[in-house]
């Protein structure tokens, strides 16, 4: 899993208040940074102190704190996540265009 990081002050509050894990107090951190990762509809996260994750790097986290299923999370969360499943892509593509085409050409016969 690649984790990610963001430390922006409203983005963890948005995070919290959609999460609403009571076992985190955000508080107790001086300068909170938020890490997670996502797996299958799944997102892995921790809080980490911003000198502790300055002075380790971020190819040192490997464990998280909490679970939470990413329906619960902010869309920032799961952004890369979206890739993962492009199989249901409902976008038009050249051969789908194509047969659309050629249903209308055939009723005009």
């Amino acid at each position: 899993m690649t984790f990610r990081q963001e430390s922006d002050p409203v983005k963890l509050r948005e995070f919290l208040d959609l999460v609403e894990n009571s076992k985190v107090e955000i508080r107790r951190y001086k300068h909170p940074v938020l890490v997670w990762a996502v797996k299958e509809g799944t997102v892995y996260y921790a809080f980490w102190e911003q000198d502790v994750l300055d002075r380790f790097g971020m190819e040192n986290v490997d464990g998280w704190d909490y679970e939470e299923d990413l329906l619960f999370c902010p869309d920032w969360v799961g952004d890369l996540e979206a890739d993962w499943d492009d199989e249901d892509d409902d976008d038009l593509d050249d051969d789908d265009l194509s047969d659309i085409e050629d249903y209308i050409n055939s009723d005009r016969d």
